[in-house]
């Protein structure tokens, strides 16, 4: 170890006070400024707070984008979501991979870069994606892989990298209350304050606001539940941890709707009695975090933030902003707390649950980015901001995404049939789309008539769309490759469930699949669903059953009408064997 890497080590204990809370900051800072994290900074933290070197290691074992090897001085992830497999990314990654010579996964022998797969970046309509030490480019067809590897070759530093290349644009293809509103700075903080914590939950009520992650929770519940429990001190935690593949409408309102954000965390503070609030930015969004951490500084500057809030003395509410290092668990809100605690994001086991029993044992409210700005809106405008004339009140932020012409960011009102929203973004010829994710609904032709509801076709976000051109077996194997690389190995029906899924699901995909393979599934599914420590256990073999039931022609192509047949052709696998066999006994 270098002595600037000591020192490097040092100067985070110094930063953070030794907190061994902030340890997952400390090693994720190591990792940005060296792409690898040291035996001796391992040791250096280790001792600096007091805790014992393995737990340290067990960190950078379980997040994503924490290394114990080095990666090179460029560190290279492609994202691996399905909606990038369409726009071509694994030809784009296996193009750069061969023309700097590297083994996807495994870092250069010389120690210049390596070239890996990640989970969604959150840059879905725009893929390809890459993150390159931890900044986003997108838009890395063959032709920017091959402008990479040239300047990767000539050791060009990522700051000398073509600018253009890092600006992310949000396309607004539909607007509603939320994305059509200039909020005014404070207003909501202020109608908060004149309404009283009963007047901010009874305007939630009626408006009905639920929680926008997928839940569907009532917000007025939740926040009115975690006023009242007994406690010293309550926090706020924005949920921006935004991992479900297909999913981007977070980054945008991070992007653009910055204020709105940080307003409805400060409303909620102030409504349920919090001074303290955290931003748990996922890792992929580090193009966002200067941004959202000036926009904190300036409504500090402008008493927005901090104490006696516009000048109301005893209203005190700060915000931090606290980075993720790589885990799709973490969106759970309970695992996001452990994680914010300075943990493995392993979700804990409810009740309690964090509105009574939450960040460091106290009442904490979990919301995520969607859910905030639509509470700022319906506090500063009232219940009116949130209605429409449909039958259900409400709106939703879709991030749609695949094939269609108009990918993109569309605020739709509930009650809208599927069919209409396909119309909205030019989408023709769909076999099938999946809302909410891998976990989800997958939705065909058939149920177009079906509407975006809480309760219906509930999505938290993602809305993917597949042509008649898709064979979904290749989309059903994707969702459960995802669930494997993304199980947090906690407990053993999830850790060893999902291995299994993705046996059987590579065997359909190499079209030696059979009858007794989808029994198979349906037996892990059934241990999976009753033994899974979280949901992601539970749902880890919905893509396939459900693409199986909704998509039988595209299983067709793929699996023999045969109880069983092996997982490999024994006699193709032979042949060359035997042909060598054969030409070694002629006579010469």
């Amino acid at each position: 170890m270098t002595d600037a890497s000591a020192s490097l080590a040092r100067q985070q204990l110094a930063a953070y006070n030794r907190d061994p809370s902030m340890v997952l900051q400390m090693l994720r800072n190591l990792q940005m400024e060296q792409n690898w994290i040291t035996d001796s900074d391992i040791r250096i933290l280790a001792d600096g707070l007091n805790t014992p070197q393995t737990k340290v290691r067990a960190l950078i074992d379980f997040y994503s984008f924490l290394h114990n090897e080095p990666r090179g001085r460029y560190d290279i992830y492609f994202s691996d979501s399905i909606t990038d497999h369409m726009l071509g990314s694994r030809e784009s990654a296996k193009l750069l991979c061969d023309l700097l010579g590297v083994e996807l996964g495994v870092p250069r022998a010389d120690g210049t870069v390596t070239v890996s797969l990640t989970s969604c970046t959150g840059l879905c309509e725009r893929g390809p994606a890459v993150l390159v030490n931890g900044t986003a480019i997108d838009r890395v067809d063959e032709e920017r892989a091959r402008e990479i590897a040239k300047l990767v070759k000539a050791a060009v530093p990522l700051d000398e990298w073509p600018l253009e290349w890092f600006f992310i644009t949000d396309p607004l293809r539909k607007t509603g209350p939320l994305l059509d509103q200039s909020p005014s700075l404070g207003a909501a903080i202020e109608r908060a304050i004149e309404l009283g914590s009963d007047g901010v939950i009874a305007a939630l009520e009626k408006a009905g606001l639920r929680g926008c992650g997928g839940a569907g929770f009532a917000t007025h519940r939740k926040w009115d539940i975690c006023r009242s429990a007994n406690a010293d001190r309550r926090y706020v935690i924005c949920n921006a941890d935004e991992g479900e593949p297909g999913t981007f409408k977070d980054r945008v309102l991070l992007n653009k709707y910055t204020d709105a954000v940080i307003e409805g965390m400060t409303v909620c503070g102030i409504t349920i009695g919090a001074t303290k609030g955290f931003i748990y930015l996922r890792h992929e969004y580090e193009f966002l975090r200067t941004q959202v951490q000036r926009r904190l500084e300036r409504r500090r500057a402008t008493n927005l933030l901090g104490k006696h809030i516009l000048g109301h003395h005893g209203i005190n509410f700060d915000i931090e902003i606290y980075m993720g290092a790589g885990s799709y668990v973490c969106g759970e809100e309970s695992a996001l707390i452990e994680s914010l605690e300075g943990k493995r994001g392993i979700p804990r086991i409810r009740p309690p649950f964090p509105v009574t029993h939450g960040y460091r044992g106290r009442p904490t409210v979990v919301n995520n980015v969607e859910t905030l700005c639509y509470a700022a809106g319906i506090v500063e405008h009232g219940e009116e901001f949130f209605a429409h004339p449909g039958e259900e009140p409400g709106w939703k932020i879709l991030s749609i995404s695949g094939d269609c012409r108009a990918p993109g960011i569309y605020e739709i009102p509930l009650g809208t049939t599927i069919e209409e929203i396909c119309k909205m973004c030019g989408a023709e010829n769909t076999r099938a789309i999946q809302v909410g994710g891998p976990g989800g609904v997958l939705i065909t032709p058939e149920e177009f008539d079906c509407k975006l509801s809480f309760d219906g076709a509930n999505s938290a976000g993602s809305f993917m769309i597949f042509n008649e051109s898709r064979n979904m077996v290749d989309v059903a194997v994707n969702f459960t490759h995802f669930f494997a690389h993304e199980s947090c190995g906690f407990c053993t029906p999830c850790r060893v469930g999902t291995k299994l899924l993705v046996q059987l699901a590579d065997k359909i995909a190499n079209g030696h699949g059979a009858r007794m393979d989808i029994a198979q599934m349906e037996r892990l599914h059934g241990l999976m669903t009753q033994a899974s420590h979280c949901g992601l256990g539970q749902r880890a073999a919905v893509p396939l059953l459900t693409n199986f039931e909704k998509c039988p022609p595209c299983f067709a192509e793929r699996m023999s009408d045969k109880e069983y047949t092996p997982a490999f052709d024994v006699e193709a696998a032979i042949e060359r064997s035997r042909q060598i066999v054969e030409e070694e006994g002629r006579p010469r």
